[in-house]
């Protein structure tokens, strides 16, 4: 059973709207913010703690229970962020700007595949799991991001793809940028401002990663089979879906 999650950018009327994510599962107990709609016990997804919802802004619970009811789960990263309100904020408008874009050269897969290449060169099981999850859905190919895992060089990736990463990994390990690192993108059809988009993802996700690092996230079950087993569409038409 496939799912389709789809980023939304926050409401200026609310502030503090996020990521939607749009999926079909099971719903996930949540530690220190049980989901009324889930009779799974609670998991632990932070070693910090994460808060009870009736001590958190009233925003940060609306936007939860928005992502939980559409998506049938809440992704970890959003339980463990809440753990500080106003950095939460600030961490999903970053990553909307970032992650759902419609200008530049950049596809959603594109981005979701530099992601899965920074992290899992720093280690970060979390990111590396659930941005795999969105690759697969976003791109409709079910084994590149498991190739890129094991190692980029060797995964079956176009002359573009190739170099989007080779630009990515080198801002990844902090190497000097120079006027080869432009021209080898602008080969392949990038310009300068995709440049600063491939750079900025794998650097916010660099943040990311160790933020997950040191809270010891954990992924959600659900993320593993995302969009890795063609949706039957007759099933779901039929409600024979189980």
């Amino acid at each position: 059973m496939a799912c389709i999650l789809v980023s939304k950018l926050f409401r200026p009327s609310a502030l503090t709207r996020l990521v939607s994510v749009r999926c079909r599962g099971a719903a996930v107990g949540v530690t220190g913010m049980r989901s009324c709609s889930s009779n799974n016990p609670p998991e632990t997804v932070s070693r910090y703690p994460v808060p009870e919802k009736q001590d958190l802004p009233s925003d940060l619970v609306e936007v939860m229970e928005e992502v939980e009811e559409k998506g049938g789960f809440l992704p970890n990263v959003f339980k463990a962020l809440s753990h500080r309100p106003g950095e939460f904020r600030a961490f999903f408008t970053y990553y909307n700007e970032l992650m759902d874009k419609e200008t530049g050269g950049l596809t959603k897969a594109d981005r979701e595949l530099i992601v899965v290449a920074t992290s899992i060169h720093n280690k970060c099981l979390y990111c590396v799991v659930s941005h795999s999850a969105l690759h697969r859905i976003y791109s409709k190919k079910p084994t590149l991001s498991d190739q890129v895992v094991v190692n980029y060089k060797n995964a079956d990736l176009t002359v573009r793809e190739r170099a989007m990463l080779d630009f990515a990994m080198a801002v990844c390990r902090s190497d000097t940028i120079t006027e080869k690192h432009f021209q080898a993108l602008e080969e392949v059809g990038f310009d300068r401002e995709d440049a600063w988009d491939i750079a900025a993802i794998a650097a916010f996700f660099a943040m990311s990663n160790r933020l997950a690092h040191l809270t010891d996230m954990s992924p959600n079950k659900e993320f593993y089979n995302m969009g890795r087993v063609p949706r039957d569409k007759h099933k779901e038409k039929t409600g024979d879906d189980k």
